[in-house]
């Protein structure tokens, strides 16, 4: 019987990039393609490598790695996101070579220790798929709060043939928008994160773009973020007042990613903006599920997560 490998957790590093690029696409291909589905990440570490390079430039020092004191290899990474309001917990992921071998147990240890002693709940968005994830996080105190559809749709090379109503009012954010996106996100999923509002609009790693909608009275009523990097083509996150107004801002933003696949994640209780998804041409393609643990507030309007940085 092999030996048990000896597994400390520690800070990441800026050395740690490309073996954790790697992890990352190594056991969430391997995980999809034990389920029946085909690679998540068929273009390699390339794609996945974003998602350090988004949680060093916003939270450096603060995201994990799980070593092999045995051979000094990384078994395991998760991103930790604090915010003013909670932690959000961003992607976890287990080599293959370490599954079964307490990593993920260790790393949400130190997660959850680390909130604890900043005294604020944790976030995070979870596929509805991945029972054992679920159970990993229920045990340690992880509570399903909102159900969301994730859905996919295939913008063609000419734009979608739809319009939403509305969208007269909707414009490229600016960072002058940053605190009255804040105020609206807060108002609607109880949550701050004006750096990562900012992030977004500076877009220092040219793959983001961020709309407002602004009513004719000069107030921001919402806003949405897409993202067409390989590692995550995704609209989100977006919050709005009304599912009218998030319709406006979401087409908006598939419209500027013609000829790529997109992917979203609709709260399945904002049932006309589901509705009008599907109008569009999109399917789904999994469940996922807002947990918190500790405090929370239910939505007051649309808030429509993603997964890079983590909405929560």
């Amino acid at each position: 019987m092999s030996k048990r490998p000896k597994i400390t957790v520690r800070a990441m590093q800026p050395s740690d990039r490309a073996e954790v690029a790697e992890l990352i696409c190594v056991s969430t291909n391997y995980w999809f393609q034990m389920n029946g589905n085909p690679a998540v990440f068929p273009d390699g570490p390339n794609s996945t490598s974003i998602y350090f390079d988004v949680y060093e430039t916003l939270d450096a020092g603060e995201n994990l790695v799980a070593v092999n004191e045995d051979n000094g290899c990384l078994a395991g990474s998760v991103f930790l996101h604090p915010r003013e309001t909670h932690i959000s917990l961003g992607i976890m992921n287990v080599h293959p070579n370490y599954f079964g071998c307490g990593v993920a147990s260790s790393m949400l240890r130190e997660a959850t220790k680390r909130a604890d002693e900043a005294g604020k709940p944790m976030r995070l968005v979870s596929s509805g798929r991945n029972t054992d994830s679920f159970s990993l996080y229920n045990r340690v105190g992880f509570v399903p709060r909102v159900l969301f559809q994730g859905m996919w749709l295939t913008v063609p090379e000419t734009g979608l043939d739809a319009t939403a109503d509305g969208q007269e009012f909707v414009r490229e954010a600016t960072l002058d928008d940053v605190d009255a996106m804040v105020a609206v996100e807060f108002e609607v999923a109880g949550i701050k994160r004006p750096n990562d509002i900012r992030y977004f609009i500076e877009n220092v790693h040219e793959c983001w773009h961020v709309s407002v909608y602004e009513d004719a009275a000069g107030a921001i009523q919402g806003f949405a973020v897409s993202c067409e990097h390989p590692g995550c083509r995704m609209v989100g996150p977006c919050a709005s007042r009304t599912e009218a107004q998030a319709a406006a801002l979401m087409l908006t933003e598939l419209q500027l990613r013609k000829g790529l696949t997109m992917a979203y994640m609709l709260p399945v209780a904002c049932e006309e903006l589901v509705k009008t998804s599907y109008s569009w041409g999109a399917k789904n393609y999994e469940v996922a599920l807002g947990q918190v643990r500790g405090e929370y507030q239910p939505m007051n309007g649309v808030s429509v997560p993603t997964f890079l940085p983590e909405t929560g």
